[in-house]
């Protein structure tokens, strides 16, 4: 035993020495090479236009914070969204094509992504991330439509397309219904800091939804003073601007400019700016004619002026401030932040974006020419980095002629023929995907979910009843003056259960005791109306342009009781057993609780 103790300790003394010391300083030097995962911060506003930035010329609107980032940043200047809404949020969230994910409307459930589709959130949530939306969603309202079943654990705003009221308006938290705290871009840039400033051992993917300059054009004072009195500027289309519009526009983008700098000073203070990825951009282009760096069209075209974004992408230290003029697009978003992120994916479907990655990167100055579709209500247009062939198969030169202020005369047979065979496979690969007759029917139940919100966006009015606009979205129904009118939800229960009903109303004192009545076929649930609420519009004063859209209400709930549903295909509607008085109540919301059973 000695002979092998005195055999081994030369050995033993030497791994303490030297082989110890070596093992630690391996370990330490792997910890410290292993790449930390980024944290994701995607901000998109609604209806700002390539324009509505300083950084792209405009003289009058003030947004130092933004250009800022883009200075120091990257910035794309020839980047494609949709026309509208719900079809850029797709392509975000799937690096698909819109008509691939079922989207043909921006209300009534044809804004609603397949549920087939993957989601960058759900990818990011699979790595670990935490996973957080804020503000406008405008893909799906109903489980498991939701944010919080297409990866994102936490959600605070508002799902049912676009809202009519922003300060302090009625908003959700993961499905409860909740009331808003100030002006609604504050509140939602509040929401998203407290994310942000939890101390978690996870990074973070964080997606901030801002629902302004879209209409109506509410804006606080202390913005609007600013602007209020400001001249216009000379521009193509100022012959048919709304001055009052435009300058409403133009202190909304400086309030999201206010608060992009907010949020930009806390990751600082944080210690997490230099290891985030920030974006910024818009969805569409601006919901007005305003000036726009003479491009043509405004929102809902698909002309430069009304797909061409402001798009900015900031990773403090890691990437070098420069301007990328290559043609890119939504589609490109979610391979590109999985590609930065280090993320080994696997496409259930494919994907119609790039990574940008080696644009970003500086990797790769040889990039590979492409054609970028935009399409919006049968409207498709093809442009690549030199031209552009517009709805009507015109083609113009975009290097030459941006603004397209003319289409090329007797362009080339085979320069033409390029760009339609490309729409016309375009059309016939991926348009066609589109169904657009398909039946909406909303899902009430989901197994995962305890709430399911049946705006009255979603219902259909019989007799009397009225929309309280034409334009769905944010909507009320009024005009409840008989017992044989009812509204009815095309609805599908995928959960039989008893459910906890509650709707949100208005009601004159002269309805009190009147009943109204919930029901699904021979299930049936009864309440009395025991409380008048008849508030008037709510923050009126604030509108500084006549707005389109319904104005709100602060619409107090009512809480029915319990009723059992079934399983399977079944409308759901709201009646009234009794009417007391000459109209009955307003209706912006049922909500229903599945209850454990």
């Amino acid at each position: 035993m000695n002979y092998l103790k005195n055999q081994f300790y030369p050995f033993f003394r030497f791994f303490c020495l030297v082989g110890v010391p070596l093992l630690i300083f391996s370990s330490c030097k792997e910890e410290e090479t292993s790449p930390i995962p980024p944290n994701i911060l995607v901000i998109i506003s609604d209806d700002q236009g390539w324009g509505d930035l300083g950084v792209n010329g405009n003289p009058s609107v003030h947004t130092p914070r933004i250009d800022a980032m883009a200075k120091a940043g990257v910035q794309f200047t020839r980047f494609y969204v949709s026309p509208v809404c719900s079809p850029t949020r797709a392509e975000l969230l799937t690096g698909r094509y819109h008509p691939r994910g079922g989207i043909y409307d921006t209300s009534s459930g044809g804004e609603r992504l397949d549920l087939d589709e993957t989601t960058v959130a759900e990818i990011f949530q699979s790595e670990g991330y935490r996973t957080g939306a804020f503000g406008k969603w405008h893909n799906g309202t109903q489980p498991p439509y939701h944010p919080n079943n297409r990866g994102f654990e936490e959600y605070y705003g508002f799902a049912s397309g676009h809202w009519g009221n922003y300060f302090s308006p009625m908003l959700e938290r993961n499905g409860e219904v909740v009331q808003g705290d100030g002006f609604i871009i504050d509140d939602l840039t509040n929401q998203t800091l407290k994310f942000i400033e939890e101390e978690s051992n996870q990074p973070f993917f964080a997606w901030l939804a801002l629902n302004t300059p879209h209409s109506p054009m509410q804006v606080p004072d202390l913005w609007w003073d600013r602007y209020k009195n400001d001249s216009i500027p000379p521009h193509r289309y100022q012959d048919s601007e709304s001055p009052d519009k435009t300058r409403a526009a133009w202190a909304l983008c400086e309030n999201i400019d206010w608060n992009v700098g907010r949020i930009l000073d806390r990751l600082d203070s944080l210690g997490k700016l230099e290891n985030t990825i920030v974006i910024y951009m818009s969805d569409n282009g601006p919901n007005g004619w305003r000036w726009n760096d003479g491009l043509k069209g405004i929102k809902g075209h698909t002309d430069e002026g009304g797909v061409r974004s402001p798009f900015i992408v900031f990773w403090k230290d890691h990437l070098q401030a420069k301007k990328i003029h290559q043609v890119a697009a939504t589609i490109d978003v979610l391979p590109s932040l999985v590609d930065m992120a280090g993320i080994s994916m696997k496409e259930t479907k494919k994907l119609d974006g790039v990574s940008l990655k080696p644009l970003l990167m500086g990797e790769d100055q040889d990039w590979e020419q492409r054609f970028i579709f935009s399409h919006w209500n049968g409207a498709v247009s093809v442009r690549n980095q030199d031209y552009l062939l517009d709805k009507e198969d015109r083609l113009f030169d975009l290097k030459n002629d941006p603004g397209q202020l003319e289409p090329i005369i007797n362009p080339s047979d085979s320069l033409r023929s390029l760009f339609v065979e490309a729409k016309t496979n375009w059309k016939k690969n991926v348009l066609s995907e589109l169904d657009r007759n398909r039946r909406e029917v909303f899902p009430i139940g989901y197994s995962k979910s305890t709430f399911t919100h049946l705006p009255a966006r979603d219902g259909i009015a019989h007799g009397s009843i009225q929309r309280s606009n034409r334009f769905p979205n944010s909507s009320f129904f009024t005009n409840w003056i008989s017992e044989s009118d009812s509204i009815t939800w095309d609805a599908e229960v995928l959960t039989s259960g008893n459910y906890k009903a509650t709707i949100y109303y208005t009601a004159k004192e002269s309805a009190v005791g009147s009943i109204v009545s919930l029901e699904q076929g021979e299930n049936q649930l009864e309440a009395p109306v025991l409380t008048a609420h008849d508030p008037p519009f709510v923050a009126v004063e604030y509108d500084r342009y006549p707005r389109q859209e319904s104005y709100e209400k602060n619409f107090r709930p009512l809480e029915l009781g319990v009723i059992h549903l079934d399983e399977g295909g079944h409308s759901i509607a709201l009646k009234s057993k009794k009417i007391n008085g000459p109209e009955f109540m307003e209706v912006r919301l049922l909500v229903l609780e599945k209850l454990d059973e």
